[in-house]
């Protein structure tokens, strides 16, 4: 049963399409992959799954909720960890986790009980009254992580969770992030760069290339579909080989237009 559900969804940027008339649903439960090249889509798709961003066409839906008519219950639905840091580095993690829950609306009675559970999932429970800034990066995605579980969301949404992390910090928060998947069936919708990772840990994959999704599937349904041997391989067969970097001018153009809508 699909607990995310994406009908021909666009975004345009003025004249600039960033994601192109894209369908797919992920199924309740599943640890999905959404990969792409720079520019690809990805963060503008997530923007718009998670509200920060309003499409241009097209019907979006999780947990049952309409993302653009019901976007409070759909807020509630999901917890997210950004591509950019978003902790308070001058307050303490036990700090920035009761600043959420607040936020959030979780109820006083089981608030403390939460963050404990949490910090200690993450191992992070001794350094509650450690101020963010003293962190690793590694210690600091796992605040996110446990930050964004705070109030119990049916999906946890990634966008590059591990992004500059070194192979040992990266390997430990897939291993939370696997036993958090498997103990409370909570559905994971990452990005990554790293295509071990989605090989090793996605039961479903999409790709998205130029706003569009070009394949989807499995990793072995994705592997026999382009007729290699790993993940990495039928990524690069699906998006080209070139290096790609992101059109500033465009992206400029997106962050301006998205620093307006969160002003309205």
């Amino acid at each position: 049963m699909p607990i995310i559900e994406v009908k021909n969804l666009t975004k345009k940027f003025g004249d600039f399409i960033a994601v192109k008339d894209i369908s797919f649903s992920v199924e309740k439960g599943s640890i999905f992959a959404f990969l792409g090249p720079n520019g690809a889509g990805k963060s503008t798709t997530i923007k718009m799954l998670t509200t920060l961003l309003t499409p241009t066409e097209g019907k979006l839906v999780i947990d049952g909720h309409d993302v653009i008519k019901k976007p409070r219950d759909v807020r509630h639905s999901f917890g997210i960890v950004f591509q950019d840091p978003s902790l308070d580095d001058e307050l303490t993690a036990y700090e920035n986790m009761e600043i959420h829950a607040v936020l959030y609306g979780v109820k006083k009675e089981v608030r403390k009980e939460r963050i404990q559970q949490l910090l200690e999932f993450v191992e992070l429970w001794d350094r509650r009254k450690s101020l963010v800034k003293e962190f690793s990066g590694g210690m600091k995605r796992r605040l996110e992580i446990a930050r964004g579980l705070l109030h119990h969301p049916k999906v946890l949404f990634l966008d590059e969770p591990t992004l500059g992390l070194d192979p040992q910090t990266r390997n430990h928060m897939w291993q939370y992030l696997s036993k958090l998947n498997e103990t409370e069936g909570i559905t994971v919708f990452f990005t990554t760069h790293y295509m071990e990772e989605a090989e090793r840990i996605a039961n479903q994959i999409a790709v998205i290339d130029h706003g569009s999704i070009v394949a989807s599937g499995t990793v072995q349904e994705l592997k026999t579909k382009t007729g290699t041997n790993s993940l990495e391989e039928s990524f690069l067969k699906l998006t080209g080989r070139n290096i790609r970097d992101e059109d500033v001018s465009k992206t400029d153009a997106m962050r301006m237009r998205h620093k307006a809508w969160s002003r309205k």
